[in-house]
């Protein structure tokens, strides 16, 4: 097993100057596509988030990609708020929601190593855009106090250079959503601007970080990029644009999980009109379609199920 980035980066001291530079990021966020110039030490952003991070739970989490959940788990801390706002969102309870714990940088280092005892195969960060400086600050304590498992950042991927910049040296496993190809279907159900371009600009740097997936020998992600797309109904999501994105300007090597489980949540059921139909779930036929399209872009590293003895 090789030793996560993080470790290479705290022997050049590199992690103060990191700290100081998040904090500074906090008091004029554009940590997100957002780019909203708001100083979240003194109110929140549109996050719903301000100078405090909130933990909604962690624990072990056996539902992840198996490359991540492997026998024990993946280490998952699951942040309050969110930056963006979609319409469908499964988690929108806590993510359209501050709810949970306010927890302070040490408390924050504290679950990463109780996660670690815990035999987790990675500290998984939920839903991290918004909370990047406390993160930073809560990982600099984890770390100075014997955290040696790979970090996986698991974003919407609405992240700007910025705060992957921050993030730089410090995250092993990048697992970003790309969501959609078409910017006006990001302005219509996540209510964002320019997802796309913002998405694809963040997934290119995340890959020149940490490069391709690389998976041990137990079947482990221990360094690498892992993309999320959710196949929505109507093909509202763009997927074979997505997939020529990947094969092309990222890598052909990329790691994909193209995933099923869309079904109409939140305020979903109030779009259904024949050009967004997300008052329904996607049909296997769709499904299929998407994996097709994504193979003839030239993609051939899909996640899929297996048993871990």
């Amino acid at each position: 097993m090789s030793s996560p980035v993080y470790l290479s980066v705290l022997k050049n001291s590199e992690l103060v100057r990191r700290v100081v530079e998040a904090e500074k990021a906090l008091q004029n966020c554009h940590l997100c596509g957002n780019h909203c110039g708001i100083d979240r030490t003194q109110r929140s952003g549109p996050c719903g988030i301000g100078d405090i991070a909130y933990v909604v739970n962690y624990g072990p989490h056996h539902g992840e990609e198996d490359v991540l959940r492997g026998r024990y788990g993946s280490g998952t801390i699951f942040f309050s708020g969110c930056n963006l706002h979609c319409i469908y969102c499964q988690n929108y309870d806590i993510s359209q929601h501050v709810t949970g714990r306010p927890t302070l940088p040490q408390q924050l280092a504290e679950m990463m190593l109780d996660l670690q005892n815990q035999l987790c195969h990675n500290v998984n960060l939920v839903s991290p855009t918004h909370v990047v400086p406390h993160i930073i600050q809560g990982l600099v304590l984890a770390i100075k106090a014997g955290l040696h498992i790979p970090v996986v950042y698991n974003t919407g991927g609405y992240d700007t250079l910025l705060a992957l910049n921050l993030m730089n040296g410090l995250v092993d496993i990048y697992m970003p959503d790309m969501k959609y190809a078409n910017p006006e279907i990001g302005k219509r159900v996540s209510l964002v601007e320019e997802y796309p371009a913002v998405n694809q600009a963040a997934v290119k740097e995340m890959h020149r970080q940490v490069g391709d997936l690389v998976i041990d020998e137990q079947g482990i992600a221990q360094r690498g990029l892992l993309v999320r797309h959710l196949v929505l109904p109507g093909e509202l999501a763009g997927t074979a644009e997505i997939a020529r994105f990947l094969a092309q300007e990222v890598s052909p090597h990329t790691y994909i999980n193209v995933m099923r489980q869309y079904h109409p949540a939140y305020k979903a059921r109030n779009y259904a009109a024949d050009d967004a139909p997300l008052g329904r779930s996607i049909t296997p036929q769709e499904y299929q379609k998407a994996v097709q399209q994504a193979q003839t872009a030239g993609l051939y590293r899909f996640d899929e199920r297996r048993r871990f003895a």
